[in-house]
């Protein structure tokens, strides 16, 4: 990790945003601890930096909620330090009045953008919050998109082939729906196939070289925190095809189920991710407990392979993380957030998180609708 080029967020600004009518805070270096009672906003502060830093909620995908009740409008600052370098990513969204379409602005450094995801000095993220153990628990598309993510991060120009993937599958269905109600012929299915089977072999080929890097790190962050049994991640692509002719004829072979259906069944889109422990899948037989441990080590080999691959570590947004570990891997994931990187941890119990105290630490105290920065990292 030595040698990391990181983008470090510096500070945020708030205004209307959740249960904050207007509140500002600095994020140290490195740890960052955010305390307070339960409800005071301490999540909506994470949420508050991953919605600046990104432009969309991990909570929510009905933005109205992130609009302080009877605001017009919400906003968040977040200010960003890459070397001597100082930037500024922001975003402000107003739902509109009834009948009014919302509307959102994405800056970066004063200019507008389309997406803050495309933004060269945007920090990575990694983001944890008890209802993150959908990620285990939930549907494949869930764990796809989030594999996904990290592909993206890894590898920037290679989002657009995910992209495109989505694009053309989408047409390939509205096709394949014309078709089977007589309104349109098969002659053209050929051309879409071929097109799809090219990106779906792109896509495939990212996620299984993502893989390939996480597996080594899960398995031995798994260990380190405590998971009992051999951790592994299995990529389980849906296509066995080894080139765009073979896929073309897997596609051939499923176009009756598929005209049935009125939509493709094969490719990427189906493919599954499975964290396993022992050969089984942790999302049918392992604990919540044992599903924590897995997501913590997920996101901590991430990390890794970012420092290694990117040279730069993503701000690490820990809600309510050690509440249910005990004290041995509390100590534990604090050692590993304060040997690099920035991470910023909401607890309500200011003494479980090992070395809060320490002046390498900032503390922020939040009280209702309200950050009270009680220290600032030495």
């Amino acid at each position: 990790m030595d040698g990391a080029s990181d983008v470090r967020v510096v500070g945020i600004e708030l205004r209307d945003f959740r249960t904050y009518e207007r509140a500002e805070a600095a994020l140290g270096p490195g740890l960052t601890v955010v305390h307070g009672p339960n409800g005071a906003g301490k999540s909506n502060l994470l949420e508050a930096l991953y919605f600046g830093c990104t432009g969309r909620s991990p909570r929510t995908r009905n933005e109205r909620e992130l609009v302080r009740f009877d605001a017009p409008a919400a906003r968040v600052v977040v200010r960003c330090r890459e070397g001597s370098q100082q930037h500024e990513l922001s975003v402000a969204y107003g739902p509109g009045a009834s009948g009014e379409r919302p509307a959102k602005r994405l800056t970066a450094d004063g200019a507008p953008v389309e997406r803050l995801l495309d933004v060269d000095f945007r920090p990575l993220l990694s983001f944890f919050e008890p209802d993150r153990l959908e990620l285990l628990k939930g549907a494949p598309s869930v764990r796809r998109a989030h594999l996904d993510q990290l592909v993206a991060a890894l590898w920037p120009l290679r989002a657009s082939d995910r992209r495109e993937y989505s694009r053309v599958l989408a047409q390939r269905n509205a096709l394949l729906a014309r078709i089977r109600s007589g309104r349109a012929s098969d002659a053209t299915l050929a051309a879409w196939d071929r097109e799809l089977a090219t990106l779906a072999i792109a896509v495939r080929e990212h996620r299984a070289a993502a893989l390939q890097l996480l597996a080594e790190p899960f398995h031995d962050r798994a260990a380190q925190l405590g998971l009992v049994g051999d951790a592994a991640l299995v990529y389980r692509p849906r296509s066995r095809a080894v080139d765009v002719d073979e896929f073309v004829a897997e596609l051939n072979a499923r176009v009756q189920s598929d005209l049935e259906r009125g939509f493709s069944g094969h490719g990427p889109h189906r493919d599954e991710l499975a964290l396993l422990r022992d050969g089984r899948e942790l999302r049918l037989y392992g604990s919540q407990g044992e599903q924590r441990l897995a997501l913590l080590a997920l996101l901590l080999a991430e990390r890794d392979v970012l420092a290694h691959e990117r040279r730069r570590m993503p701000l690490m947004l820990l809600d309510d993380v050690m509440s249910e570990l005990d004290a041995e891997r509390r100590e534990l994931l604090a050692g590993e957030l304060a040997s690099g990187g920035q991470s910023v941890i909401a607890t309500t119990d200011f003494a479980h998180v090992p070395g809060a105290g320490s002046s390498h630490v900032a503390r922020l105290r939040i009280t209702t609708g309200a950050i009270l920065q009680e220290a600032l990292a030495a």
